[in-house]
């Protein structure tokens, strides 16, 4: 019998390496309804009842529902020999599609697309870039028609998107006053979630959603807003075209994906059209001062390595970005969430 140092020992290592079937689990359920089923019925329900609901196998759907009691994303109650299934808090909170705080979308996405870049992630440690030719078959010089190889993966990444800031926009966006900015421009903004948050704050704001054409007019086309008249949509380029005018410009989950020469030709042109006194508002996972945590984005910042060209930054590294390209009055402010928020002025 092995001493009790090394029996936690192996099974911090059975843990580790398990990890990635535990996330396939979640994945699973997640992709076969399992919990918009439960969610939907009556009455907690067995396993076969499941598998008739999903139209799967009774053996799989039972394995696939024991396993995810164990993780706390089921509770399962036994009468009679006869097991019964609901969905757990955590699971009606966040797994089912017709919750508003569901994280469906997002972790489809990561079943999708990010667990198959991952499979290369030795590859991408050799050679230092992204996965995408391995993965599918698509030249890292064209990360982002990779990052949206078709329109349906275009919308599933735009609803992940919104499926965490429902979650998290609000502690980001009230991290610090925005309401001495009037007019505020979220550059990459997407589908207009993090804008609807900011304009919920603050009554008395209007924001200019700037992203690519088809970003755009997918937005308009899934993502209607009742905020239409404070919220807007201009199509662009944020390297290359005019940007719009404002007084605060937002930048959310946006430097992460780029090389410091990239983030810093960003940051100037953002400087170049800021008015004196105007502000910039970086969202970011943001790593410990020494780079070695919290692990969670650390991890983050490996998919940054395998899916595009940058990756998670420290407080310092974002404010050594932006002091070069001229901003100053640099404040940094940690979140309950995963999501950190920076704010500096010109």
């Amino acid at each position: 019998m092995g001493s009790p140092g090394e029996q936690a020992a192996l099974s911090l290592l059975d843990q580790s390496s398990c990890g990635f079937m535990v996330s396939q689990v979640l994945f699973a359920a997640c992709e076969l309804g399992v919990f918009d089923v439960l969610a939907e019925a009556p009455e907690p329900l067995g396993s076969d009842a499941v598998a008739a609901h999903l139209g799967t196998s009774s053996r799989g759907t039972e394995l696939l529902l024991d396993t995810c009691v164990s993780l706390k994303l089921l509770q399962v109650e036994t009468r009679g020999g006869k097991a019964s299934y609901e969905n757990t808090e955590l699971s009606s909170t966040y797994l089912v599609r017709s919750s508003p705080r569901s994280q469906q979308n997002m972790l489809l996405y990561l079943a999708r697309t990010t667990y198959r870049c991952w499979a290369h992630l030795a590859q991408a440690v050799r050679e230092g870039r992204n996965q995408y030719q391995e993965a599918f078959g698509v030249p890292s010089d064209e990360l982002f028609s990779a990052i949206y190889r078709s329109e349906g993966e275009r919308l599933q990444f735009m609803r992940a998107l919104r499926d965490i800031w429902s979650v998290q926009g609000r502690s980001v966006m009230a991290a610090f006053d925005l309401s001495p900015f009037p007019r505020i421009c979220d550059l990459g903004g997407c589908s207009g979630a993090l804008a609807k948050e900011c304009v919920s704050l603050y009554p008395g704001c209007q924001v200019t959603v700037f992203d690519i054409p088809e970003v755009v007019q997918m937005a308009r086309k899934h993502f209607p807003s009742s905020e239409e008249g404070r919220i807007g949509f201009r199509e662009g380029d944020f390297f290359r075209d005019p940007l719009p005018d404002a007084d605060l410009y937002i930048l959310a989950r946006v430097l992460h994906d780029w090389a410091d020469e990239k983030c810093s030709q960003l940051l100037a042109r953002v400087h170049q059209v800021c008015r004196p006194g105007g502000g910039i508002l970086v969202i970011e996972s943001l790593l410990d001062a020494d780079g070695r945590g919290p692990l969670t984005t650390q991890l983050y910042s490996l998919n940054m390595l395998v899916q595009t060209e940058g990756q998670e930054r420290t407080p310092a590294q974002y404010r050594a970005l932006l002091e070069a390209a001229g901003f100053r009055d640099f404040h940094c402010r940690r979140t309950w969430g995963i999501y950190g928020a920076i704010l500096a002025r010109k």
